[in-house]
């Protein structure tokens, strides 16, 4: 399997740190805050080295940001190496509540509001976003979720095929931002409504066996997995390496844990021959 270098950037107070440490318990070589115009020499640099899964942690302190990290990603690109970009996102509420609780300023803050500062690096990094292949929003997770997602995903470190994360939220919490798929489960009859099922979640086989036996569901499942199927081809042409597909009920409790518990093992079921691997995980899953 060839070298590639995977690059963690992203919102100050997203979590960058905490991915950092979390690559590098899954036997990752990181290099933490590099300034951009030095990627191409660390790639040069790392090629034939024995780490096949080596990170880097680029971010604001780097001095030019924006400039520098989009004409370094041009010459990787140009030199024919690889690289993949993870984008590490999260809302200006929970950045907010981030800072004032390590009474940091933000370091594009200056001398105004913690919310300026945010502002003008959301600003900054918008290209750089737009082109990352990994998006995930911390806004909703804890150090430890953090580290268990990270895990999640490169654990395998790098991947000839697509990981596909199978993601179980509740539509009154949000629709994941780093969801690349949604899938709306509102239609199928909500067990919460089953005195005996409200206690208990989609990971039970009482709330799957009523959620999946619903009049259309099988097919309703059956023709998901033919749709995301059907799309795996293109999205490896491209490149791709991470797939999120968000599930979604009203809670999050019930339906749409039953039904990405299902989506995953179907797809598991053929992943030799499409190149893939599946997995459920569900956010909102106790929160209530």
């Amino acid at each position: 399997m060839a070298q590639e270098m995977l690059i963690v950037t992203g919102m100050s107070g997203a979590g960058r740190s905490t991915v950092a440490h979390a690559l590098e318990d899954l036997g990752w070589y990181v290099v933490d805050n590099l300034p951009p115009a030095l990627l191409t020499q660390l790639m040069a640099q790392s090629t034939g080295s024995e780490s096949k899964s080596f990170a880097v942690v680029v971010d604001v302190r780097g001095g030019k940001f924006f400039d520098d990290l989009m004409h370094s990603l041009k010459s990787i690109t140009d030199s024919g190496a690889k690289y993949r970009l993870l984008f590490l996102d999260s809302t200006d509420q929970a950045l907010v509540q981030r800072f004032e609780s390590t009474r940091r300023p933000h370091p594009l803050q200056g001398k105004d509001r913690i919310v300026d500062g945010i502002a003008r690096e959301r600003e900054r990094l918008e290209e750089v976003k737009s082109q990352a292949d990994i998006v995930i929003d911390t806004s909703n997770l804890n150090v430890h979720q953090l580290e268990k997602r990270t895990g999640e995903i490169f654990a395998a470190g790098t991947l000839d095929g697509i990981r596909i994360n199978i993601l179980s939220f509740g539509y009154k919490y949000g629709i994941p931002v780093d969801s690349d798929l949604v899938l709306d489960c509102r239609h199928i009859p909500n067990p919460h409504w089953i005195p005996a099922l409200r206690p208990l979640n989609g990971l039970s086989s009482e709330v799957s066996k009523e959620v999946l036996g619903s009049k259309g569901v099988e097919d309703f499942v059956a023709k998901y997995v033919s749709l995301v199927e059907l799309m795996i081809p293109g999205y490896l042409n491209e490149g791709k390496k991470y797939l999120t597909v968000a599930v979604g009920c009203t809670g999050g409790k019930h339906r749409s844990v039953a039904i990405a518990q299902e989506l995953a093992r179907l797809l598991n079921s053929n992943a030799q021959k499409l190149e893939i691997s599946a997995h459920a995980t569900h956010r909102d899953v106790g929160r209530e």
